[in-house]
């Protein structure tokens, strides 16, 4: 069965770095715009990254950036959030998802459009 699967988090102290990884199975990557998404504790999901298959463009919401950086590796069938200068405030599980949509460069669906896959997340906690 076609999934996608996070990994990558975990624990660090402000100001530090961590690396996730958003991995397909079952489906090629290459044909699908990637979206990051995170949610904290009691707060909504929000968007946080998305990177075009058409041109490999990445885009970065506000308030990572500067900070976070996607990419791609479609040998590798992955997609990668390099976060840096962390914060406690980027506390949350991190998901990715998959969609044969057009994401905008704010990474928004078009109407009607919806998320193919879906991963399980991968929690990331920034504390000292």
């Amino acid at each position: 069965q076609a999934h996608v699967v996070e990994s990558g988090g975990g624990l660090v102290q402000p100001g530090g770095s961590l690396r996730l990884s958003c991995a397909a199975s079952g489906f090629t990557l290459d044909y699908y715009d990637i979206a990051w998404f995170r949610q904290a504790p009691g707060k909504e999901r929000e968007g946080v990254s998305c990177i075009s298959r058409s041109d490999d463009h990445p885009y970065n919401l506000e308030p990572v950036i500067g900070r976070f950086t996607i990419s791609r590796d479609n040998a590798k069938n992955t997609v990668y959030l390099q976060m840096n200068s962390l914060k406690p405030e980027d506390t949350a599980v991190y998901y990715c998802a998959a969609t044969s949509g057009v994401l905008d460069h704010g990474c928004r669906l078009p109407r009607g459009g919806g998320y193919d896959f879906w991963g399980l997340g991968t929690q990331v906690t920034v504390s000292s």
